[in-house]
């Protein structure tokens, strides 16, 4: 566990360490502290991802044509379906950029509800912990909300129809999985996944240097306990 991590959980799960009233006080800021780390980095993900090129734009977020298709592309290139491969590429990522920028709500809402028991499970967790009880707590709402603002955007573009077409049937030859022969169910998954994985960059980045983050309530927990 990284010291922050220390500090704040001692903070929060040791009424020994301190004079009750200290305890006490450092404990709500402790607290405090933790949910202002995690609406950090759940913002700052969203606001990364929603902007322009958030998705199209970075290597490791960026929405491929699922593996299976990969392999095809090639070959569809050499029929002259270059572009349409292009298109869609860009269309997928868009959509997932317009998508994303409906999460922060949804996000900022799971931090308020975390439970005593939430927050000591993130303190004490490995260095995804936040990202975890995100994943877990906002997986199935976020998707909800994705897939409407996936599906408009794919069907401006009038991509989605013939993407379907060929990957349903690449889907029944077993030749990939169900989940990607449809469009909109793809682009939302992985645009899930490259939320969820920026959210992860940013509680590393919180949890390695949490003073560096800016933030006067992290010093003051630290302040708490200095020597």
């Amino acid at each position: 566990m990284s010291k922050w991590l220390m500090v704040l959980a001692g903070l929060m799960l040791s009424s020994s360490l301190n004079a009750a009233g200290l305890d006490d006080l450092s404990n709500r800021d402790a607290s405090a502290g933790l949910k202002e780390a995690l609406t950090k980095s759940a913002v700052a993900a969203v606001s990364q991802l929603g902007a322009a090129d958030g998705f199209l734009g970075n290597d490791k977020v960026r929405i491929p044509l699922p593996d299976s298709l990969r392999k095809a592309e090639g070959l569809l290139r050499t029929m002259g379906m270059g572009q349409q491969a292009d298109e869609l590429k860009v269309a997928m990522n868009r959509a997932a950029e317009s998508a994303v920028k409906e999460a922060r709500p949804i996000l900022v809402g799971a931090v308020k509800k975390m439970t005593v028991s939430d927050a000591k499970d993130v303190l004490s967790g490995g260095d995804e912990a936040a990202t975890q009880y995100f994943r877990r707590t906002t997986d199935k709402d976020l998707a909800a909300k994705f897939a409407p603002i996936v599906k408009n955007a794919t069907a401006r573009v009038r991509l989605a129809e013939k993407y379907n077409q060929y990957a349903g049937k690449a889907a029944k030859l077993g030749l990939m999985d169900a989940s990607d022969a449809d469009l909109d169910q793809y682009v939302t998954k992985k645009t899930l996944d490259g939320l969820f994985l920026v959210i992860g960059e940013q509680e590393r980045a919180i949890r390695q240097d949490p003073v560096g983050q800016g933030s006067a309530l992290l010093r003051k927990v630290f302040g708490a306990v200095a020597p």
